[in-house]
């Protein structure tokens, strides 16, 4: 049977965890989350009820450079091949050198099998004066900048490119912007 000092150490214990419980995570921190929501909230609602125009989205009017039709193919280990419209192989990564374009090859995959095409619809590589390289999927509307992933991977692409030699300090400062 319990006696008067179990009793009151086993309250102690039990109001001590509920103290404890509720330091956790204190309440100020909890209504700063909460506002910081709200806030968001009400900023992204006052930017679509007033057609605020995009200021992230990149610049208009910068003229290409080249451009060019691939078709992608990957794999989950990271192997790609990269070939043109008539099926002549520009480029055939092995798994240690084409996990970036088996990555956007997946991506692509994805959101082609959302929208019910077919995996082997080609991209378009489009290099801007200002070195932006961007893939475009113009079936889906899918466009990814790719100096966002690193140069390295930027120069994977822009080896698939019928273009000038890399300007690489150009490069280099817009990856150092990003």
């Amino acid at each position: 049977m319990a006696t008067a000092v179990d009793l009151k150490t086993r309250r102690r214990n039990h109001d001590d965890l509920r103290k404890r419980d509720r330091e956790m995570i204190p309440r100020v921190l909890v209504r700063a989350m909460f506002l910081m929501v709200l806030a968001a909230l009400a900023l992204v609602a006052y930017a679509r009820l007033t057609d605020r125009p995009l200021v992230a989205a990149p610049p208009e009017g910068i003229e290409v450079v080249t451009e060019r039709i691939v078709v992608l193919a990957g794999d989950m280990a990271g192997r790609a091949t990269v070939t043109d419209m008539e099926g002549r192989l520009i480029a055939d990564l092995p798994g240690d050198q084409g996990g970036f374009v088996a990555g956007i090859w997946r991506v692509l995959q994805r959101e082609r099998m959302l929208r019910k095409l077919p995996d082997d619809l080609p991209v378009r590589l489009t290099l801007y004066a200002d070195n932006r390289l961007v893939v475009y999927d113009d079936f889906t509307g899918w466009r990814a900048q790719l100096i966002g992933f690193g140069y390295d991977n930027y120069r994977t692409f822009y080896n698939l490119l019928d273009a000038p030699v890399l300007d690489e300090a150009a490069v280099s400062g817009l990856v150092a912007t990003n």
